[in-house]
């Protein structure tokens, strides 16, 4: 099994971000896109997934990353 360098590497993460580029563009679109908060909020949690992923895999042990995952 290879290690892994950069969470970019990362399957969960390379899914988290196609999810959230396809939530992007639905709340992009009729009247998703008018409700600005809605749209913000739900556009802000799914990055945020990504972002959590990538801080668990920058955190020194096995255990950290689990715990972030």
């Amino acid at each position: 099994m290879a290690t892994v360098k950069r969470f970019e590497d990362l399957k969960v993460w390379q899914k988290s971000k196609g999810l959230c580029q396809k939530i992007f563009k639905v709340s992009i679109e009729g009247d998703f896109a008018k409700d600005y908060k809605l749209r913000d909020q739900i556009n802000g949690s799914s990055g945020s997934t990504m972002d959590t992923i990538a801080e668990g895999f920058g955190r020194g042990g096995r255990k950290e990353f689990i715990y972030f995952n």
